[in-house]
């Protein structure tokens, strides 16, 4: 799998890139024999499609790949990476048809076209390289693509090999990558270390829970990642249906999606003091497992009713959220795969977030369109404060009625973050079928645009 740029001084078929409604014009300018050649390939400048263009000799002299019409183009993002895998192997250079504005897009489609999950099965195939465009930063998009790469391995690999011992190896591997400093707290030294909600979410399981502790850079505003670890989701004692545990692998694609965006900060070199928390636990089944009706006493002091044992996500994160407000950064951010109410709302292509920052929500909205990573604000709505307020703790961590469940879901976390600066995105972290440049499975949701709307929130 090769997620890099070709070399600039590489041999290099033209690319033309053919809008469907250009297609009659580019065509006339061009020899009868290419004419016919096109036509009868039936290439129509369709999204998708590609056409190989042959020279005197019989070998390609260039090629075209289509570019759709630009309402076709609104419905999705990376149009060329649809029919990167229609072109011959080789090298290419865009010759003509792109858009500038849209080259940084394109050019991170064709690298993630490449994308492939093979540690169980399959091989890579070669496929086309790309030239960066010009006016590209190829050193950037090449970050941008490691790191979501990064983000869909660790969400697509299964429980079985990535517990909360292997999400903790993966941060530790990153932090050795770019010399950050990591540290670990596990199993009964939650307890000894006052995070008491972590540790009654992950007991039950013989994968001891942690909460790992990354950070780096010593110059700058200070920002605070927090991604929702665990690693698989039974339900706990309010045991999940089959049909609802297929997918509890992602459970942790809110550490993913962390650790992903933490390595571009890291490899782009942005000037910000990092901390990154990850509570990482398994939630399971257990004559030690915590039970409905339990009441928990959080690291903020708040007390917490469990009425539902599957809504354990917020638990984990409550804790490292509060240690998180305790240092008073510039700004929080926690990601996590919280809950099935947001997709009901936005479906599995949004990334959802909350937040009362308005600087960072209009930043946001403004960079999730040029990073093709889209984002719907959400609201923190305080007339349903009440709904999480059980009477009997001071918090409920599943309140009755089964309506605005994500949007109770993030003014519960609110509850802990009192000092800073906050938003919170409830993503899917999967991409249900495969499209251009994202195959079904593991995805990034949120990180670059959250990427692109740092420099404005923190001054850099």
């Amino acid at each position: 799998m090769n997620l890099t740029f070709a070399p600039a001084d590489a041999g290099a078929l033209p690319l033309h890139v053919i809008e469907a409604e250009g297609l009659e014009s580019w065509l006339a300018d061009q020899p009868a024999s290419v004419r016919n050649w096109v036509e009868a390939s039936g290439f129509a400048g369709e999204i998708g499609n590609a056409v190989m263009i042959p020279g005197e000799s019989g070998g390609p002299e260039a090629a075209l790949i289509g570019y759709g019409t630009a309402a076709r183009r609104r419905r999705g993002r990376f149009a060329l990476a649809a029919g990167v895998g229609r072109l011959a192997r080789g090298t290419y250079r865009i010759a003509s048809g792109l858009p500038a504005a849209a080259a940084e897009e394109e050019a991170l489609g064709w690298l993630l076209a490449g994308y492939r999950f093979t540690r169980y099965a399959g091989d890579a195939p070669e496929m086309p390289r790309l030239i960066a465009p010009e006016r590209v930063d190829a050193a950037r998009v090449e970050v941008l693509a490691a790191a979501e790469a990064l983000t869909r391995d660790l969400v697509n690999t299964p429980a079985s090999d990535m517990g909360p011992e292997q999400l903790e190896a993966a941060a530790r591997g990153l932090a050795a990558e770019f010399e950050a400093e990591i540290a670990v707290t596990t199993g009964e030294a939650l307890l000894e270390n006052n995070f008491p909600m972590i540790h009654a979410v992950g007991r039950a399981s013989p994968r001891a829970p942690r909460l790992i502790d990354m950070r780096w850079g010593t110059t700058g505003p200070r920002l605070t990642l927090v991604g929702k670890g665990v690693c698989f989701d039974t339900g706990g004692l309010n045991l999940k249906p089959g049909s609802s545990m297929g997918l509890m692998k992602k459970d942790m694609g809110g550490a993913a999606n962390v650790l992903g965006l933490a390595r571009m900060i890291m490899a782009l070199g942005l000037k910000v003091q990092l901390r990154v928390l990850i509570p990482a636990v398994e939630n399971s089944v257990s004559g030690d497992a915590f039970r409905p009706q339990d009441i928990l006493t959080s690291r903020k002091g708040l007390t917490v009713e469990i009425n539902n044992t599957d809504a354990e996500g917020r638990l984990v994160l409550a804790d490292a959220l509060a240690l998180a407000d305790e240092e008073k950064p510039d700004f929080i951010l926690s990601m996590a795969t919280l809950t099935g109410a947001a997709r009901v709302a936005v479906g599995p292509d949004l990334a959802p977030f909350y937040t009362d920052d308005e600087p960072f929500a209009e930043a946001l909205t403004r960079a999730s369109g040029p990073a093709a990573d889209p984002v719907w604000r959400m609201p923190f709505w305080e007339p349903y404060e009440d709904r999480i307020e059980p009477g009997i703790a001071d918090l409920d961590n599943a309140p009755a009625g089964g309506m605005a469940g994500s949007i109770t879901a993030a003014l519960f976390l609110r509850r802990f973050v009192t000092e800073t600066p906050y938003a919170h995105f409830d993503i899917y972290a999967w991409n249900p079928a495969s499209a251009p440049a994202r195959p079904k499975g593991g995805v990034g949701q949120g990180p670059r645009a959250i990427l692109g709307a740092l420099p404005l929130v923190l001054g850099l």
